[in-house]
């Protein structure tokens, strides 16, 4: 059999318990901090660099994770300090407690000059009720009157409710730099789509990769449009970086990424993650022969029942999807008298 196609394989079948670690090899370290949500976890990872350690994502800002955090720092990896924290993206359960690590234990941060900006921006931008864009948004969406006059009417998701406080200072990394990190040499190698900027690092002295959630197994990662840019096209984005980074894809890559369990089999992973975004794109295509808004877009995307609570990063995901189409040329829109964008298939 050729191995571009050997399925995907799963070293480690448990994760870690809460507040112990897993050496996944030597002296890196893969741990587990919990989430109040459906994915309830995120997979942080430990490196040894000798004289002190390397932290790679952190976990959401919150008591329980930063006693999970004090408890890590005590027990198996007692007696050295952390020096640095990398971020492979500006998301909150990758983010939360950079800030936390460099104000209490004197961190250096390393992650991209986007994820940094985003972060720090998003952390400053408090607010109490949605704003007028934002409300705007979810009306050009489509999104469903009843979840539209509750969200409208409550305080919204802000940064700064679950990441610490950032201070000045980061360190930058970008495409084709290098760097070291528990005694290895990595390639820094930068995706899109699901964040922009997303960092990942794959070593030249083994087979690990760093993927964060630019590549997961089993699920794939939210691509969506938001308030901040939407005319976006984050499908193009997510299209052209699993493309790039497929050539570099290993069947003995040991991928340590962000969330479910570190995987081999990474260049049919990579193919899987193009492949399923085309056919959701095409079964979209055929599903818009009748105009539909972003929301009613659901059936032909997930091919399941969508939640309310599964409700917001569904429809950014479906506007992600439609803005792909419409920039390709095959979709035309128009405009309610409601706001609500209208989306159909370009005649020929």
């Amino acid at each position: 059999m050729d191995k571009s196609f050997e399925p995907i394989r799963y070293p480690f079948e448990t994760p870690p318990a809460e507040g112990a670690a897993i050496a996944v090899a030597e002296g890196v370290f893969w741990v587990r901090l919990p989430l109040p949500m459906k994915l309830d976890h995120v997979n942080c990872y430990v490196l040894d660099d000798g004289d002190g350690w390397t932290v790679v994502d952190t976990g959401f800002n919150s008591k329980r994770s930063r006693a999970i955090w004090e408890k890590l720092l005590a027990g198996p990896f007692a007696g050295k300090p952390v020096r640095r924290v990398i971020v492979t993206h500006h998301h909150p359960d990758h983010v939360g407690l950079a800030g936390w690590f460099q104000k209490k234990h004197g961190a250096e941060l390393i992650t991209t000059r986007t994820a940094w900006l985003f972060a720090r921006m998003l952390t400053l931008d408090d607010q109490a009720l949605p704003t007028d864009e934002t409300l705007a948004h979810w009306r050009a969406a489509g999104m469903d009157a009843d979840i539209y006059e509750k969200r409208a009417a409550e305080r919204p998701f802000n940064f700064a409710d679950i990441v610490y406080p950032m201070p000045l200072g980061f360190r930058r990394v970008k495409e084709g730099d290098t760097i070291h990190i528990g005694g290895r040499k990595w390639d820094v190698r930068i995706g899109n789509g699901h964040a922009p900027e997303h960092a990942t690092f794959w070593s030249r002295d083994c087979e690990l990769v760093l993927s964060g959630d630019q590549i997961l197994p089993s699920i794939s990662s939210n691509l969506g449009v938001y308030a901040t840019e939407p005319e976006a096209d984050p499908v193009a984005d997510w299209l052209e970086a699993c493309e790039r980074l497929a050539a570099f894809a290993r069947e003995d890559h040991l991928a340590l990424g962000g969330h479910k369990l570190p995987f081999t089999g990474l260049p049919v992973r990579m193919r899987q993650l193009i492949d399923n975004h085309h056919g959701a794109l095409d079964r979209l295509l055929q599903f818009l022969a009748e105009p539909k808004t972003a929301a009613e877009c659901f059936a032909p995307l997930f091919k399941r029942h969508i939640g309310e609570g599964e409700y917001g990063l569904a429809l950014v995901e479906a506007h992600a999807h439609v803005n792909h189409l419409y920039h390709q040329g095959l979709v035309t829109r128009t405009k309610r008298d409601d706001g609500a964008y209208l989306w159909q298939t370009a005649r020929r």
